[in-house]
């Protein structure tokens, strides 16, 4: 199977069901631009950017799709008690573009002997200035953890209908970034959100009761609510205290 180069100008992509690659798992299509337009359309299909500094504009569409079911959250002991302590406050849509540029900065992830550098180079100076286009739109948001004062957990995205694509998240602090996830996610469920798309699987997210589910699966559903509108929680809904 050929790889589907896109048109600078005019991308079109073809469809994920049927022209992306099994190896490497997902690929979908090369080229094209990172405009507004081009990211919702890709997000609407099912497709999202990801390539490193060096690379062309790479978009994917894996064979299995890592979701959260907002409603089916797994939190642990420790990460109840630590939402019960709520040593920390809570914002949506107050520091978009601080997010961003701590999900790009190296990072360890994970825990004990699964700990892990991520490098995360392939958040460049391009991908910052479209997804904060985007925010400007009103199309992607972001959640933010602080503490006395500084920031130290968020993850950021783009909302599609009743699924919110999540992009990146960052920690500078013990579970900084499950404290977003989890009022994310309660937020969402609480506003009729139906998926939070993590892309992906990782341990870290298997962790918070991410589940692989097929492409076909999820393109069905995504078609089905794309257009439906869904208001983002506000300022004072994601900073209530978590009811989990």
């Amino acid at each position: 199977m050929n790889l589907c180069l896109l048109d600078a100008d005019q991308p079109r992509f073809p469809s994920p069901n049927t022209a992306a690659l099994e190896e490497p798992d997902g690929l979908l299509a090369v080229g094209g631009n990172l405009l507004p337009e081009t990211l919702i359309s890709a997000y609407r299909q099912g497709v999202f950017p990801w390539f490193q500094d060096d690379d062309p504009i790479l978009w994917w569409s894996p064979a299995e799709r890592c979701v959260i079911l907002p409603e089916r959250l797994h939190i642990s002991k420790s990460l109840r008690k630590t939402l019960r302590k709520a040593q920390y406050s809570v914002t949506t849509d107050t520091a978009f573009a601080e997010v961003v540029t701590a999900c790009a900065m190296p990072r360890i992830e994970g825990s004990g002997g699964d700990r892990t550098t991520i490098e995360a180079t392939w958040i460049g100076p391009e991908m910052i200035d479209a997804y904060n286009q985007l925010h400007q739109l009103g199309w992607a948001h972001s959640v933010e953890v602080w503490q006395d004062g500084r920031l130290v957990g968020g993850i950021y995205g783009v909302a599609v209908g009743r699924i919110f694509c999540g992009e990146s998240m960052f920690s500078a602090v013990a579970n900084g970034s499950k404290i977003a996830i989890a009022h994310l996610c309660q937020r969402l469920a609480q506003q009729g959100f139906m998926i939070l798309d993590c892309q992906i699987a990782s341990n870290h997210l298997s962790s918070l009761g991410a589940i692989s589910i097929p492409r076909q699966s999820f393109l069905q559903q995504l078609a089905e609510v794309r257009d439906n509108q869904i208001n983002w929680p506000s300022a004072d809904q994601m900073a209530e205290q978590i009811l989990w």
